[in-house]
């Protein structure tokens, strides 16, 4: 079905679909594991049903022609495979043109231009990586229809290098990761320090994740995310003085209290115990999955949380209120922020016969709060990118 509403799509922008492919690839939500990513530490993201529809073709000039259908006020965003260097790409645009940036750079050049329409279902801001699977959906593109050869592995580095030295955000690999190898029903638990990784099913009897959707608007680039990593770079540099670590994600519990007095400043020291807490949390949070202690990995979630909002101060009043409201209700397994933060979502399991309630309840509760309403999405978990 999407497939065909894809073609029709292009149809209407550019003439006909003769030769089109389209492709899929997913948005992704993290479990647990927040701002681990780039401290060296674990964790445990899955891919969405949701996510970013493309329908691409070759073209036989080095025209470069992108639509999005969520975007149709900006019309047809004309380029050219010479057009292509950083700070020159606007908007939406900036993530399809760094990938092709990023594969160009490794010696896989598009020897002709492209036409490409996008539409996404992630909500827009919402921090489930609607850029991230706009750069995974750009690559199986590049990949299909020129014949790269790269792995789904490959297309989450690219997509990584592609928004640091691109677009310019300091992200680790955790969205890119999850969402070029997304895998149905299945969580990743990756080490991001080594990218091992392995999936754990989720088997969530009588229970679904739960999104539910802040509608603040947020800029990763310019919210504090990279004010939070360097402070981590700091604690980091100021512990490596007296223990003998790579990363944070180095430390136990028992060792960061041993060592934390040379982090010098309080605001650092609580940074880096988020850091060194929540990595741990994730590893006991898989280990009770994999024991079906449900209840455990939501309290777990909810933990996460409290350190997000007092130790790594990333939450807000819309998340937080989210959250607190959803501990409140019978039949919440656990609930957190989820994403970078300052906005976003929370992820939530909820009993089957819990949901409705939930929906209505917080939702009243934010919106009285607040001022606006939050939009909740009950989701399944999918597979990677795909050519349909």
């Amino acid at each position: 079905m999407m497939k065909q509403q894809m073609l029709e799509h292009f149809t209407k922008v550019f003439g006909d679909a003769e030769g089109v492919e389209v492709f899929f690839a997913p948005g992704r939500v993290n479990l647990i594991g927040e701002h681990t990513d780039y401290n060296g530490g674990h964790v445990f993201p899955c891919a969405l049903t949701i996510g970013t529809y493309g329908a691409a073709r070759k073209r036989a000039d080095r025209k470069l022609r992108f639509y999005s259908v969520n975007f149709p006020q900006s019309g047809v965003i004309e380029s050219s495979l010479d057009e292509l260097e950083p700070g020159r790409a606007i908007g939406w645009t900036s993530y399809p043109k760094g990938i092709m940036w990023a594969f160009a750079g490794r010696g896989m050049e598009m020897d002709c231009g492209l036409d490409l329409v996008i539409f996404g279902n992630i909500p827009n801001g919402s921090g489930l990586s609607s850029s991230a699977s706009v750069e995974v959906l750009t690559g199986a593109v590049l990949r299909a229809l020129y014949g790269f050869g790269v792995s789904n592995q490959d297309l989450a580095l690219i997509g990584q290098y592609a928004e640091n030295h691109y677009n310019g955000v300091n992200c680790g690999i955790m969205d890119q990761f999850a969402v070029a190898m997304g895998k149905k029903d299945n969580a990743i638990f990756l080490d991001t320090n080594t990218l091992n990784y392995e999936y754990a099913p989720i088997a969530l009897e009588g229970a679904k994740i739960v999104i539910a959707c802040s509608n603040k608007k947020r800029g990763l680039a310019d919210s504090k995310y990279n004010e939070r990593r360097s402070e981590c770079e700091q604690a980091l540099a100021e512990l490596q003085k007296v223990c003998g670590i790579k990363t944070l994600g180095d430390l136990t519990e028992e060792q960061f209290e041993q060592y934390k007095d040379a982090v010098k400043s309080p605001v650092r020291q609580r940074r880096a115990r988020h850091a060194v807490y929540e990595n741990r949390r994730t590893l006991r949070a898989v280990e009770a999955l994999k024991n079906n202690e449900i209840a455990l990995f939501g309290q777990l979630m909810n933990d996460s949380h409290v350190s997000l909002r007092d130790d790594y101060e990333v939450t807000g009043i819309e998340l937080d209120t989210l959250a607190e409201e959803a501990w409140k209700i019978e039949g919440v397994i656990g609930s957190r922020m989820t994403g970078a933060g300052f906005g976003g979502c929370t992820v939530s399991i909820v009993k089957d016969e819990a949901i409705d309630a939930f929906i209505e309840k917080v939702g009243k509760a934010y919106k009285d709060k607040i001022g606006y309403a939050a939009d909740f999405y009950v989701v399944e978990i999918g597979d990677g990118p795909q050519m349909l």
